[in-house]
């Protein structure tokens, strides 16, 4: 029995027909994936239910998020005793409705968050005038989060921009430790003298912070799919310029929001949420905790607990490779069966997964011949294996040509493993938009209905 209405299926059969055509994923098992990742998009689209699923009228896309780690070592983790925390957040895509995670998924006793609000940042720890809004949780303008789980607040309306600053407010009654936390934010954010500060417009500012505890993403109501940038410090944006936001998924963002391709659609309506952690590992966890579990162990958290996830960049492997022995470093068979295990844990939720080529680190600190041979076999799988839906070289757009080891002098930020902001432009520029074309093509067709 066919549960299509006849117009979506003529519907899905545009939207995949581009795929024959699209760079990197040309061939028929990535234009089976991608087409049945249109089709979800187009039941979700008519609105019609079929025989199994009773579609909701609320749709939901990632506009900003962050991978939580932890809980930090004993005696280094943050404490907030009776204080607001401001938290700003730049979104990739607008909305008229939004709504927040938070998690004390590293928590180890409940998280109390006594009053929560949000609204557009106007500057510094300011809310802009007639943007602040009450957030609640199930009904209640407080709640108490149980160690392990995370929390999402009632939808609440307001103009979201896109490529814009939001701020979201917590107040923390008592002495609570930030157990839960992303530890490397690059972005300023604010704690308040003691006090419940969540409707101020302009916070009494105690001290700054660059980290995002507890908040893990922010999603706006829209029938686009997100985007989740999976990885590690190169994906986070290590070393890039505090606040003004020149990580490579933000680059990404901005290009989806400005760049228009008749091919890819409506590029406004694809979030991007940024999951990279600095010193996260493919196939083991690091000794630091707020390194984050390995991605093996926080797919689920990261990438299938993301509203919206339609598709995933994988860009992951560097500290493997740098952390493992000199002489005897992890072989590229090993790293290349983790992402494998990645691949197939995303085709099973429908997810279209693109493999990020390892960026040069000669001169790193943890850099050896013997690492370099393991990174080319693994970017020669990467590119040629055919088993990931798509490739973004990152290697090629960062290396130099003179010596391909080494990133190019322009982009290095100094310790030859991260980019500088010229860097992760580059990288973010080399993102293949054709990448996303099909559900591009499905949302256009629905929208000139």
């Amino acid at each position: 029995m066919n549960l299509i209405p006849s117009s979506l299926s003529d519907l899905v059969r545009r939207a995949t027909a581009p795929f024959a055509r699209a760079a990197g994923v040309d061939r028929p098992r990535r234009g089976m994936l991608l087409a049945a990742s249109a089709l979800a998009v187009a039941l979700a689209l008519s609105g019609q239910p079929t025989q199994a699923q009773n579609w909701s009228s609320e749709r939901w896309t990632g506009t900003w998020g962050t991978a939580p780690a932890g809980p930090p070592t004993a005696g280094t983790a943050q404490v907030f005793t009776d204080q607001t925390l401001r938290l700003i957040v730049h979104t990739s895509i607008g909305g008229n409705r939004v709504r927040i995670r938070v998690s004390n998924e590293f928590g180890s006793a409940p998280l109390r968050i006594g009053a929560a609000r949000i609204g557009v940042r106007a500057s510094g720890s300011d809310v802009a005038p007639g943007t602040d809004r009450v957030l609640i949780f199930s009904g209640r303008t407080s709640i108490i989060i149980p160690p392990g789980a995370p929390a999402l607040s009632d939808p609440v309306e307001l103009n979201v921009p896109a490529l814009g600053d939001l701020a979201v407010s917590f107040y923390l009654p008592g002495t609570v430790e930030a157990t839960t936390i992303h530890g490397s934010a690059f972005q300023t954010n604010y704690v308040s003298l003691p006090g419940d500060f969540t409707a101020a417009a302009t916070l009494p500012v105690q001290r700054t912070i660059t980290s995002w505890p507890f908040l893990t993403e922010v999603d706006v109501e829209s029938v686009g799919p997100t985007i989740v940038t999976l990885g590690d410090s190169i994906t986070d944006g290590a070393r890039s310029t505090v606040d003004t936001n020149n990580r490579w998924p933000d680059w990404l963002a901005r290009r989806l929001q400005t760049v228009r391709d008749p091919l890819l659609g409506i590029n406004g309506r694809l979030g991007v949420v940024n999951r990279g952690i600095g010193g996260n590992r493919l196939v083991s966890d690091s000794p630091n905790p707020l390194a984050g579990r390995s991605i093996l162990e926080r797919f689920d958290r990261d990438v299938v607990a993301t509203a919206g996830v339609r598709y995933m960049t994988l860009l992951v492997g560097i500290n493997d490779i740098g952390n493992s022995p000199n002489e005897n470093p992890i072989s590229a068979e090993e790293l290349i069966a983790g992402y494998r295990q990645v691949i197939a844990r995303a085709h099973a939720k429908g997810i279209a997964v693109f493999g990020g080529t390892l960026t040069p680190f000669e001169g790193a600190g943890y850099y050896s011949p013997q690492k370099e041979v393991v990174r080319q076999a693994v970017n020669k799988w990467i590119r040629s294996s055919d088993e990931f839906d798509g490739v973004i070289d990152f290697d090629l757009a960062t290396r130099d040509p003179a010596r391909p080891s080494r990133f190019l002098p322009a982009y290095d930020s100094g310790d030859h493993l991260h980019p500088n902001d010229l860097g992760y432009q580059a990288m973010g520029n080399a993102v293949p938009l054709t990448l996303f074309r099909g559900l591009g093509a499905a949302l256009k067709a629905e929208a000139v209905k």
